[in-house]
């Protein structure tokens, strides 16, 4: 790795390792706007900074607490055929995830976050199509052009924006994956993925297997 490239990305993750003396309390000057979404970010220390790696976007017109808290327990007839290898529903309006194994003898429900505004939002059937422990990340093309400070690469790790665990949906560049910020859960505060906590990306990853249905609603 270059001197350059290695300072790019130091300040990249810089931003997250500061958020636990900086908290929300930045002075005006340290406001920042993140560029692919064009929503303010708070907590971002250095120019560039994706929220993904700590700071986190809020969209101003939009009730900015947690709602971890608010949903309830779903059935799966509504809304799939059948549980074919398993089924998950992602509900972006209680911004929970819900899981029905394929015998239907197991159902868990967890908190998450959803995308940050409606233009990064997809909905529709997708399915998990890959499993990764240890997720590496990329910007898209889209977010290092606009980016192009944004390290190429980030390795597996605290600092890495997908967490413990992954789950690549068909969509490219859709994600249902863990954070290790844990304030994003309950907001909207991604890019367009959904966030688990890693604890419950750990258990929804052993849970799933390559073809689970996932609805996105």
């Amino acid at each position: 790795m270059s001197r350059s490239s290695a300072i790019s990305r130091r300040a990249f993750l810089g931003s997250a390792a500061a958020l636990g003396a900086a908290g929300l309390a930045m002075p005006a000057l340290a406001q920042q706007y993140d560029p692919y979404t064009g929503q303010p970010i708070q907590g971002a220390l250095v120019p560039g900074a994706t929220p993904d790696a700590g700071a986190v976007q809020y969209d101003p017109t939009a009730d900015q607490r947690h709602n971890i808290s608010s949903f309830a327990g779903q059935s799966w007839q509504p809304h799939f055929q059948n549980l074919t290898n398993g089924a998950i529903l992602c509900d972006l309006t209680s911004r929970a995830v819900h899981f029905w194994s394929e015998d239907g003898a197991t159902y868990r429900v967890y908190p998450s976050s959803i995308p940050v505004s409606q233009d990064l939002t997809r909905t529709g059937r997708t399915e998990i199509i890959k499993k990764v422990e240890g997720p590496s990340w990329s910007p898209t093309p889209e977010m290092k052009a606009r980016n192009p400070e944004w390290p190429d690469f980030v390795p597996p790790g605290p600092d890495n924006p997908l967490g413990t665990h992954a789950l690549w949906l068909s969509w490219q560049y859709y994600r249902i994956h863990g954070t290790h910020d844990t304030r994003k859960i309950g907001r909207k505060s991604s890019n367009g993925c959904i966030g688990l906590y890693n604890e419950h990306i750990k258990e929804l990853f052993g849970l799933t297997k390559i073809g689970t249905q996932v609805l996105v609603i």
